[in-house]
């Protein structure tokens, strides 16, 4: 591997760190960047993968504070959220990657809605529990979590745009709350779909460890910048990812 290689894989795993634990999509920058470099799609997809997740962990570690008393509904919801890694991951390795090309586009168009609306919608589910635990609610919450893990272990790109939409609207508490457990249900979801890729497909490892220095040290620098963004900010570079995503997407 070259020294622009290396220095390439550096700053695309910084920057997919700073923005995986602000907002998602990440994978925008670390994967197009593999693909540049040479690798096979499905090889890049696994590498990314295993790249990104020490970011994700970083990322989660530096919102700690905001997971404050909450280490029972955290483990619960990362239980699905790594069931649908796994599934995701296996998916990943019998599925051609066209399956999800119409789908993905929708489901971020989806979330930005979800995102603009989320107040609103969060207005009405809380006065309608009035203090209550909404059966229904709950089954959304982990039914949307395990599928957004499937995703999250097939491809991964915009699976932080997917949760955070999300979670906003079916957590209590606060967007900076729910974008805290973003990063825990990401990393788990990666880190259940690494094991799959590490046991059953090629890993590129030395590209993968370039990407997991650079998103480690973007963790770290995305958990101090997105804890200081107001809600209404937060919610407009939600957006604006999504809208990159889909353009990706589109495009690609």
């Amino acid at each position: 591997m070259s020294v622009l290689e290396i220095i390439v894989l550096f700053v695309s795993g910084t920057l997919a760190g700073i923005i995986n634990t602000v907002v998602g999509s990440g994978s925008l920058i670390t994967f197009p960047a593999l693909l540049a470099l040479g690798y096979p799609p499905i090889l890049a997809n696994v590498t990314n993968n295993v790249g990104v997740l020490p970011g994700s962990i970083s990322g989660a570690i530096a919102y700690r504070k905001e997971l404050k008393g909450q280490l029972r509904p955290v483990a619960i919801l990362a239980s699905f959220s790594a069931l649908g890694g796994l599934a995701g991951a296996l998916l990943l390795l019998q599925l051609p990657e066209e399956v999800f090309d119409g789908v993905v586009p929708a489901l971020i168009v989806l979330a930005c809605v979800l995102v603009i609306i989320g107040p609103w919608m969060k207005r009405r589910i809380s006065a309608r529990r009035a203090g209550k635990e909404e059966p229904r609610q709950k089954i959304a919450l982990f039914t949307t979590t395990a599928l957004t893990g499937a995703y999250g272990g097939y491809f991964g790109a915009a699976q932080g745009v997917i949760l955070l939409s999300t979670l906003s609207i079916l957590l209590p508490g606060t967007l900076q709350r729910a974008n805290a457990y973003k990063n825990v249900l990401a990393a788990t979801a990666n880190f259940s779909a690494a094991i799959v890729f590490v046991l059953i497909s090629q890993v590129a490892w030395i590209a993968a460890g370039v990407i997991a220095i650079g998103a480690i040290l973007g963790g770290q620098i995305g958990g101090w910048v997105g804890q200081r963004l107001p809600p209404l900010v937060l919610r407009i570079i939600i957006v604006l990812v999504g809208i990159a995503a889909i353009t990706y997407f589109i495009v690609d």
